[in-house]
């Protein structure tokens, strides 16, 4: 009968790989995750690389999603105020151009829309968290000043025409702000603070030129539509935000729940395969210790 010669090294090799799988399997157990290096399933490892990545990316458009959500709904709320403010000067306008009213009337006017002129140009310098929100990319001056050193008088943008975009997961952008030049100053008879510094100007003497200052007021409910037009567009990158957001969330519960399914471990399937796996060992250990002894060597028992 012939005798393996490498029977103790072969059964010691395979009480070894046992003790390896022993180890392996009590810590998926312990840990509850299936996959714990790379060795252990390396399609499983790599899907798992893929999972955390765009879960990494979706984070971090959420992350910033969130404060750009805030930016936008403070510039949506400063842009809503100077419409209502515009809407009056073009009601006290209105009023000053039939002709009715006396001089102190007429001034008084003046002075009413030169009170709206600061709160419009405050509203233009509006900021959020430290950052002037229509000053284009210049967001650390604020980018609206008026000078009264002519009649009527000028008011100055100083930001610039940078505008900003938040890049989805997806690829697509969301447009995040508006340049405040855009919006006030515009051209001709869109530009907000020329109407408003010209109205001013020409109520101040309580003498209306009634074809002027109807034009200035033309002028206004022109620069008025125009604001809220700018308006439409913060509402839809607010509105495109809201949906990505929406989208990315859904995203992030789905990738989680695959990248769970695919590391955690099956706890009924392991516990049964660690039961198998100590009684191999025992076994092992058995045979090798009787195979080891004097008595009951190999030899003696041919």
């Amino acid at each position: 009968m012939r005798v393996d010669p490498n029977y103790i090294s072969n059964l010691t090799g395979s009480l070894d790989q046992t003790q390896t799988t022993l180890q392996q399997l009590t810590a998926e157990l312990s840990g509850g995750v299936r996959v714990t290096s790379l060795s252990t399933d390396p399609v499983a490892a790599g899907q798992n690389v893929l999972l955390l990545n765009q879960i990494q990316v979706d984070d971090s458009f959420t992350q910033s999603s969130n404060l750009v959500q805030g930016q936008l709904q403070v510039a949506d709320s400063a842009l809503g105020s100077v419409v209502s403010q515009l809407t009056q000067v073009v009601t006290l306008a209105t009023s000053a151009n039939n002709g009715t009213m006396n001089s102190s009337n007429v001034k008084s006017i003046s002075s009413q829309i030169a009170g709206i002129l600061g709160e419009v140009t405050t509203l233009a310098n509006t900021s959020y968290q430290g950052q002037y929100i229509f000053a284009g990319g210049q967001t650390s001056t604020a980018p609206f000043s008026t000078s009264t050193a002519t009649s009527p008088a000028v008011t100055t943008y100083s930001g610039d025409e940078n505008i900003n975009y938040l890049q989805m997961p997806n690829g697509g952008k969301i447009q995040l702000n508006v340049p405040g030049d855009q919006i006030f100053s515009g051209t001709g008879s869109n530009s907000v603070f020329a109407a408003l510094n010209s109205l001013v100007a020409d109520y101040a003497t309580g003498t209306v030129n009634t074809t002027k200052a109807v034009a200035d007021t033309n002028d206004l409910s022109t620069a008025l539509n125009y604001v809220s037009q700018q308006r439409v567009t913060i509402d839809s990158s607010i509105t495109q935000l809201t949906s990505a957001s929406d989208a990315v969330s859904s995203e992030q519960t789905q990738l989680t729940a695959a990248q769970t399914t695919l590391m955690q471990a099956d706890i009924p399937k392991i516990s049964t395969q660690l039961t198998l796996a100590e009684t191999q060992q025992t076994a092992l250990e058995s045979v090798i210790a009787q195979l080891g002894s004097s008595s009951n060597s190999l030899f003696s028992k041919l």
